[in-house]
C-alpha cells in the first residue's frame, strides 16, 4: 500500500475524464512537497498498467491542470523531504480547495 494512495481514496476517487465537463470539479486529495510549496489537488485516478494515473491542478512553478503519476510523487526525495498528503482532507469544490490551501 502506497502511504500517498491508500484503498479508501483509490475507491472513492472518480476515474479519469468523468469530470472533464465540471467548471468546479471535485477535489478528492491534496498532496503538498513541504520544501518548495508545491501542491497537487487531485479530482480523478485510475490505475495504468503497474502506476496510478492522477489528474488535477498542480500549484507548482505554473497553476495549470495536467496528469501525474503516483510513482513521480513517491520518488521525489530531496534530502528526506518527501511528498505528503494531507490527511484530513475532505472532499470540496476545486475553488474552495485552491482558496483555503493559501
Amino acid at each position: 500500500m502506497s502511504r500517498l494512495l491508500n484503498d479508501a481514496l483509490r475507491s472513492t476517487l472518480p476515474k479519469l475524464r468523468q469530470q472533464e465537463h465540471s467548471k468546479d470539479p471535485t477535489v478528492h486529495a491534496v498532496f503538498f512537497f513541504p520544501g518548495n510549496g508545491w501542491k497537487w489537488f487531485v479530482t480523478e485516478g485510475e490505475l495504468n498498467g503497474d502506476d496510478f494515473t492522477f489528474f488535477g491542478y498542480v500549484i507548482g512553478f505554473e497553476a495549470e491542470f495536467g496528469y501525474f503519476s503516483l510513482s513521480e510523487l513517491e520518488d521525489v526525495n530531496i534530502h528526506g523531504i518527501k511528498v505528503e498528503r494531507v490527511e484530513d482532507f475532505t472532499p470540496t469544490p476545486l475553488r474552495n480547495a485552491v482558496r483555503d490551501a493559501q
